[in-house]
């Protein structure tokens, strides 16, 4: 019996050589050897804790809410249906910002018409034959001209404005006193002429752009007329004055400047 062991064992081990070291496979492994050298990457890796697993989360499915379009279109729908019931008068026209207003084109109305100056009364170098000598003033009431005579036979020329029928008036006067902006003081005849017309003149204007007077007047002699500006420069070139010579304010400014108390002045 014993030899029919032995006979198996040795049998067994011709079989399977490597089972007579199977004690060895199970056997505790020797101590791993680790390097002096601590900071060596693969070192680094033993010393880290393995990396957990992290549990697979579940997915969830939201369902996407309607399109905008689709919430709108009963709102849309709605409110059409309001607006076709409503009178047609009592449908209000969409409010709009205040710039796009402004960037809608509008019709730009035409300017009301002016009294555009013939441009023969604007002040001109002309030439003069008569026989007035230079400095002098000389009024064509007739052709509503006001000449300043130069040298060399010419003449700065200038539109006035001259008195109505009933109120013109020729002769000679020298320039006895100069004003800027002066105050206006109808005389009483005026004030009574007018008052008969429904007119009532006040007593006195004070000079600036309103007075009729205008910006400068240059007094004639010892009578009532001047020569001065206007608030009314579309009358130059008529017969509309209570004999006075009314010019533009530019232009009786410029006159007053070129002439010195003591002129003669000749209205022909």
């Amino acid at each position: 019996m014993k030899f029919v062991l032995y006979a198996a064992g040795f049998a067994a081990i011709l079989l399977f050589p490597g089972a007579s070291n199977a004690q060895g496979r199970y056997a505790e492994p020797p101590p791993v050897l680790v390097s002096p050298d601590l900071s060596a990457p693969w070192v680094m890796q033993l010393r880290q804790p393995p990396a957990q697993a992290r549990p697979r989360q579940r997915q969830v499915y939201r369902v996407p809410p309607y399109p905008r379009e689709t919430r709108a279109a009963p709102r849309q729908v709605e409110r059409r249906y309001v607006l076709r019931r409503q009178p047609q008068h009592r449908i209000q026209a969409p409010i709009r910002s205040a710039a796009a207003v402004a960037a809608v084109p509008r019709a730009v109305p035409a300017p009301a018409p002016k009294h555009q100056l013939d441009p023969k009364f604007l002040p001109q170098v002309v030439q003069y034959d008569g026989r007035e000598a230079p400095g002098t003033i000389v009024v064509d009431t007739r052709q509503r001209f006001l000449y300043l005579v130069m040298k060399d036979g010419k003449a700065r020329r200038y539109g006035v404005g001259v008195g109505k029928d009933g109120f013109g008036w020729t002769g000679s006067h020298k320039v006895t006193a100069k004003r800027e902006w002066p105050d206006w003081r109808p005389p009483a005849q005026m004030i009574e002429r007018e008052k008969r017309k429904g007119n009532i003149l006040p007593t006195l204007v004070n000079g600036g752009p309103h007075n009729p007077l205008g910006a400068r007047a240059l007094y004639l002699g010892s009578t009532l007329y001047r020569i001065h500006g206007t608030n009314a420069p579309w009358t130059i070139g008529q017969a509309v004055s209570s004999g006075c010579i009314r010019m533009r304010n530019e232009d009786v400014i410029d006159l007053y400047e070129r002439v010195p108390v003591g002129a003669n002045v000749v209205v022909i």
